[in-house]
């Protein structure tokens, strides 16, 4: 049956800030205590939404979870109404009260791992939200997003969704931060990449030694049999410790994929050779690697620059486009590196740049913003139609967050018991625009 990719973008949620929360994340460390303008990064978002989408894409949206978040911060012992329990947290514990207010959830690469229904023993789509034990504040994000999942992806007869890998240090599952689907049409049996940063279970292997390693090979082998995958579909690969220690995080700032390119460093991988060697040889036909030299481009400008926390996507018109964050225009040896590999013509035919600041600053690109999704006729028909973008819907959002963001947001702020009414008001809109029911525990 014909299938497409689908992306499904966060949708930036009104409490976007800038709290330094993710150690190991370059750009989160940097941007520290600046202000940030929520209805700015919302608004950048859907544009990048709303222009895939006016180029054929199927282009979906996911809503944001509810922050602050103050049912975690009752289960941490914060007590009496809810403005009290901000109040408290906000004397007490500062950072964990910007912990249980961050808008993370916007990168959407990290809400979940899926698999498509043609790699899958039982022919239906799976789902299973990454647990992010790493971060305290993406650990508590799971079950909201998984309950979005649902209630986006609803049909039982097309759509299975599993719960989060246990949650402890041993199962760290990012998402699809570190997963990729390779195939020559997307309705065909592909091979699913799978990298990991460490093995939990066995000390003999390399692993980082300044930053954590997020993701376990063990957490790959659970996603792997809870999405019925053929082991002869599937490839392991560990991520280059080196380039975790040099503030790549995911294997999406480092590498990116689609159909039968991948697109990546020559540092991306251990083993790199053996890496693309069985990519090839499962993949059963022409597997293209464009891989970019340190001496053109190095692990550093990879990492300010987010040059393949890209969208490499499949046209309507059967082009390549690699959609990049306006970062890495502004670096000289990537964009030389860019116009060199168009006029090459190596398999990446244009390239599309999209102003993301409020993102990047956050140290999430393009790829971060997006859940890829294959879904074939029928799937495509199952989907929540309110969650897709088109003119009204563009409208609509814009509108919301007009009324409904603020456009300056510093740490302090968050002490503020009005910023959760506005959250929840928001929020309440939301799910009726797009059809959610109750997915928030306020409305439960």
């Amino acid at each position: 049956m014909k299938a497409l990719e689908a992306n499904f973008d966060g949708l930036v949620g009104p409490t976007h800030n800038y709290s330094g929360l993710s150690f190991g994340n370059v750009a989160s460390a940097k941007n520290q205590a600046n202000p940030s303008n929520p209805k700015e990064a919302a608004k950048q978002g859907l544009a990048k939404m709303k222009a895939l989408s006016d180029l054929g894409m199927v282009q979906g949206v996911l809503a944001p979870q509810e922050r602050p978040d103050v049912y975690t911060l009752r289960r941490l012992g914060f007590t009496g109404s809810d403005q009290d329990v901000i109040t408290a947290a906000a004397k007490q514990a500062p950072k964990v009260l910007a912990a249980c207010c961050s808008a993370s959830s916007m990168w959407t690469a990290n809400a979940a791992t899926v698999s498509p229904s043609a790699d899958t023993a039982d022919g239906k789509v799976h789902f299973t939200p990454a647990n992010l034990t790493n971060k305290f504040h993406r650990s508590i994000e799971h079950e909201v997003t998984g309950r979005i999942l649902k209630a986006t992806f609803a049909d039982e007869g097309h759509f299975v969704h599993h719960p989060a890998l246990p949650g402890v240090e041993h199962f760290g599952d990012e998402g699809a931060a570190n997963h990729t689907r390779f195939c020559l049409e997307y309705g065909e049996q592909g091979v699913e990449f799978f990298v990991f940063g460490r093995h939990a279970f066995d000390s003999r292997f390399p692993a980082p030694q300044k930053f954590p390693a997020r993701h376990t090979f063990e957490a790959c082998e659970a996603v792997a049999r809870l999405h019925q995958l053929h082991d002869d579909k599937v490839v392991i690969a560990q991520q280059n410790p080196s380039v975790i220690d040099a503030g790549v995080f995911h294997n999406d700032v480092i590498a990116v994929g689609n159909k039968n390119i991948l697109f990546c460093h020559e540092q991306a991988f251990l083993n790199q050779q053996a890496v693309y060697d069985e990519l090839g040889l499962k993949l059963g036909g022409d597997f293209k690697v464009i891989e970019v030299p340190t001496s053109a481009v190095s692990v550093d400008d990879a990492v300010t620059s987010y040059l393949f926390n890209s969208q490499l996507l499949a046209m309507p018109n059967g082009d390549n486009v690699l959609v990049l964050p306006e970062e890495c225009r502004n670096n000289q040896n990537v964009w030389a590196y860019i116009e060199q590999l168009l006029a090459e013509k190596r398999g990446i035919d244009a390239v599309k740049v999209f102003d993301l600041k409020q993102s990047m600053a956050n140290g999430g690109g393009p790829a971060c913003l997006r859940l890829r999704v294959v879904l074939n006729e029928a799937e495509q028909a199952a989907v929540n139609p309110n969650t897709l973008m088109n003119d009204t819907l563009f409208a609509t959002l814009n509108d919301w967050v007009d009324r409904n963001y603020r456009d300056r947001l510093v740490e302090a702020d968050l002490a503020d018991p009005q910023l959760l009414v506005e959250s929840r008001t928001a929020l309440d809109e939301l799910t009726r625009i797009l059809g959610l029911g109750a997915v928030y525990p306020f409305q439960r």
